[in-house]
């Protein structure tokens, strides 16, 4: 008797097994089947979240002219995590990190080291003109190295773009690209040996794009001719007082890249000012920021920098709870 039973249910299984092999499935079912779910599919606040990195302590002495003594020891990776944001740009300052050298003992060189530690973050971009503008196209290998192993690695940053700033005769602070629009145009050459695509970004500071501004520092040749070069046009306030005319800033760098993807700096130092940002400007920001990012005005928001995380500044606690908040909002 048992084994009639399951001669029974098998054979019950078998037909419906066959039976639901002749069902076709609609064009709309076969559609809603290869599509992700929508919970995949769905992009947050955080994805569009970033980090701006330097190597742990290459900003103390900032933090010792604004009073605050002991040093960070908080690395890039670790201050993504503190801040709970899936991406990062990572810039040179004072020379760290170090070019890799030539020792062949070394399993691993100082930059890759980094780029392990990055492994788990979504999106990195690395610099080739560092703080300062130091650095320049002849870093340029060692990253299309690092990208065509780690494919995180999505791009170059150039920081602090505008250099050698000196004084003309009409009063004027005119300075040079670090790197010139031929050298562009040559590193996304290169930059195509990775086999993905790869993009350039670069920091404007808001003074460098308003003529009129007290401290505007020209650019020859004219920066506006050749910013259709960059991916990300990544816009950033020095002087903390003056964010209170970030809409004026923003507007003013769409008239001149109306066409750019531009990405909005979030400095939780102010700088200019020698002080952690105030609370009241560091909401400014963020608010700001977010109400542009769900308009399609920037693309990505980036909080600078990983060496504050660890000093017990009211602007990252401000940042952190605000990220936990908002991060996982819908876009």
């Amino acid at each position: 008797m048992h084994t009639n039973q399951s001669k029974t249910a098998i054979s019950r299984r078998a037909l419906l097994g066959a039976a639901a092999g002749l069902i076709t499935m609609s064009p709309r079912d076969n559609a809603l089947a290869a599509q992700p779910s929508a919970a995949a599919a769905k992009a947050t606040v955080r994805d569009h979240l970033w980090l701006f990195t330097t190597p742990a302590g290459s900003s103390n002495n900032y933090m010792e002219v604004g009073g605050y003594r002991g040093g960070s020891r908080m690395t890039p990776a670790e201050g993504a995590f503190f801040l709970n944001v899936p991406n990062l740009i990572l810039v040179r300052n004072r020379d760290l990190p170090s070019l890799p050298n030539s020792q062949q003992w070394r399993a691993k060189t100082e930059y890759e080291q980094y780029a392990i530690a990055f492994r788990p973050l979504k999106k990195v971009i690395w610099s080739v003109v560092g703080s300062g503008g130091k650095g320049g196209m002849e870093e340029l290998h060692h990253v299309i190295g690092l990208a065509k192993k780690y494919p995180n690695i999505g791009g170059i940053f150039l920081d602090d773009y505008i250099i050698h700033s000196k004084k003309q005769p009409d009063g004027r602070v005119v300075g040079q690209p670090a790197v010139t629009p031929e050298e562009l145009k040559s590193a996304r050459e290169r930059l195509k040996s990775v086999g993905r695509p790869m993009e350039i970004w670069v920091t404007l500071y808001t003074h460098e794009l308003q003529p009129k501004h007290p401290r505007y520092k020209g650019c020859q040749p004219p920066l506006e001719g050749f910013l259709d070069l960059f991916d990300m046009l990544t816009l950033w306030t020095w002087n903390g007082e003056e964010l209170r005319d970030l809409d004026a800033s923003l507007a003013n760098l769409e008239s001149l890249a109306p066409k750019a993807h531009k990405s909005l700096g979030l400095y939780m130092w102010d700088y200019f000012n020698k002080r952690p940002m105030p609370v009241e400007l560091m909401k400014l920001q963020c608010e700001r920021g977010l109400k542009w990012l769900r308009e399609g005005r920037v693309q990505e928001l980036i909080f600078l920098s990983s060496t504050l995380c660890d000093m017990g500044l009211p602007s990252v606690e401000f940042a952190r709870e605000w990220i936990a908040k908002v991060g996982g909002e819908a876009m």
